[in-house]
């Protein structure tokens, strides 16, 4: 009679970890890349070494890696932009710390990317990763509650949130893609240009 070889639980969990991080580490960069529309479940799976069967053992379609990925952003930048909240009183002081924190987010994101390649190999991020969008969404939620308690200009929400994060992840790309990556230059750049535009919109009322 056959035998069939177990591995020990540990053994077995610790390589179903490392699967794991292996597809998201690889999709992360796939994003960033090439951008997630023209990318595919093969030039992930390309990238991790790993057989297909083994990706589908974990996910089953990019959308899947996609969500995983962006869970992970949102659970490493939500309590940075809890504390931001708490320790700014005001509107401006609390959007320009959040796209500090967003540049600076960004900027760790690209050098994760680049310290994986040869020293002279230059990556420029074509995408956005879903660690970046799901910054931009704990933004917008962030400026719809400063808003409904009056903090934040009466403006249509959606159309602040999105203009908000339309500049961030536009100076952001412009960002990374220069030597060096300027945090500070593009934030005091982004926060100018957000703030000037809200002179001219009426206050909220705070909400009853």
């Amino acid at each position: 009679m056959s035998q069939v070889a177990i591995l020990p639980i540990g053994k077995r969990a610790k390589t179903k970890v490392q699967n794991r991080t292996a597809i998201l580490d690889a999709a992360r960069e796939v994003f960033g890349e090439i951008g997630y529309e023209p990318c595919t479940v093969r030039d992930i799976i390309r990238r991790t070494g790993l057989a297909a069967g083994t990706f589908y053992n974990y996910f089953k379609s990019k959308e899947e890696v996609f969500a995983a990925l962006a869970d992970d952003g949102a659970r490493r930048f939500a309590p940075i932009l809890k504390a931001l909240r708490s320790q700014n009183a005001d509107f401006e002081g609390f959007v320009r710390s959040a796209l500090q924190a967003y540049f600076q987010f960004l900027a760790a994101e690209h050098q994760q990317w680049a310290d994986r390649r040869e020293a002279e190999e230059h990556l420029y991020v074509h995408g956005q990763t879903p660690e970046m969008e799901a910054v931009f969404n704990e933004v917008r939620a962030a400026i719809l509650d400063e808003i409904a308690r009056g903090a934040a200009p009466a403006a249509d929400a959606d159309y602040l949130a999105g203009a908000c994060i339309a500049i961030a992840r536009e100076v952001g790309e412009q960002m990374v893609s220069r030597r060096p990556v300027d945090v500070e230059g593009a934030t005091a750049f982004s926060t100018a240009l957000i703030l000037s535009g809200l002179k001219g919109l009426p206050k909220a009322e705070p909400a009853a």
